[in-house]
């Protein structure tokens, strides 16, 4: 039986538009974004983009895109980079049949948009038909079943979220306003692959005219990728931690009376929550008194709450229903790493 998350989320839309005209594409193809909108081939000025770790989303994979139709990205060293008006930010959730083989096809469970319209950004969610040949739009959440083959030759099956929008906001507000959550210097810091070339991310977006203020390459932040065992344990894990919770777990973020700060640039081992006990994190602590225990990580209620489906315990809240196993294992070995942390 399908499940269907109804919501108010849809007054957050009606607020922002004028109710005379047709506020927004009632479908995804009528964006025209894609030349190919099966196979998510990009027209003219809408273009790719990856993060050095990506935020986990039941192993979803992401077909990302931005597009900038006039004017220019404002680069920012430290926080989200400012687009102008009329830019879409375009996110695509998909699994393949089979991740060991990718030319056996995929399944788009949904396409996610941020629509920066009159100096706000506006979330837009559009659920695509079992024909795969378009996308519409979807006010409140909803409940996909899905099964595919994992990379270890494993089936898996679950029902994914599309989450409500009332949800988008409460990933995507920081201060009561929308921002986007992976356009960063730090995470699109990385080469990708185009069509004729590979080439940096932020190079290449200068060289579209769309990007303005870059500043020398050798001061542009970089995050690790979580995935890349040649870097650091340290490096890795803040990486995973900062773009799967530091949207929310920073001082200005709607955690940030946890005093538990997991942006990449905290220094603060008590704020990244060595010997840190809770404020209020109520059954969530799992009969565990502090949020890191160096060399320990199951005495660590942010390593309990990593690896518990149970709602009103686990973390992040949304966005998953299952455990992200590569990640609960790299945030174990680096608890295990901060053995060495002397308070």
């Amino acid at each position: 039986m399908k499940k269907v998350i109804w919501v108010v989320g849809i007054l957050f839309i009606s607020c922002t538009t004028n109710k005379k005209e047709k506020p927004f594409p009632e479908r995804l193809s009528e964006w025209n974004f894609f030349k190919d909108i099966r196979n998510l081939v990009p027209r003219e000025k809408v273009i790719p983009y990856d993060l050095n770790t990506p935020l986990f989303t039941d192993y979803a994979e992401k077909a990302r895109f931005i597009y900038v139709p006039h004017g220019k990205i404002v680069y920012n060293d430290t926080s989200y980079f400012e687009f102008p008006d009329n830019s879409v930010i375009i996110k695509n959730f998909f699994y393949y049949e089979d991740v060991r083989k990718p030319s056996l096809g995929k399944k788009i469970i949904e396409t996610r948009l941020l629509w920066k319209k009159n100096g706000t950004w506006i979330p837009l969610t559009y659920q695509w038909n079992s024909q795969q040949t378009d996308a519409e739009i979807l006010y409140a959440g909803n409940y996909v079943p899905v099964e595919w083959v994992d990379a270890e030759g494993n089936f898996q099956k679950i029902e994914y979220r599309i989450p409500n929008l009332n949800q988008c906001k409460s990933c995507h507000e920081n201060q009561g306003v929308i921002q986007p959550i992976g356009i960063k210097a730090k995470h699109l810091n990385k080469e990708y692959e185009y069509e004729h070339n590979k080439e940096n991310q932020l190079i290449y977006w200068v060289k579209q005219n769309i990007l303005g203020g870059l500043p020398d390459f050798k001061v542009i932040p970089k995050l690790a990728n979580y995935l890349d065992k040649t870097q650091s344990v340290d490096g890795r894990a803040r990486a995973w931690l900062d773009i799967n919770c530091a949207h929310c777990h920073n001082p200005k973020g709607p955690a940030s009376t946890s005093g538990l700060y997991l942006q990449s640039e905290e220094k603060d081992y008590v704020h990244l929550g060595v010997m840190k006990s809770p404020v209020a994190a109520g059954k969530g602590t799992g009969g565990r008194s502090f949020d890191i225990v160096p060399g320990k990580p199951h005495e660590s209620i942010l390593y309990y709450r990593l690896q518990t489906n149970e709602p009103g315990e686990m973390m992040p809240e949304l966005g998953r229903t299952i455990v992200h196993k590569e990640g609960l294992n790299l945030i174990h070995d680096w608890i295990i790493s901060l053995e060495a942390y002397k308070k």
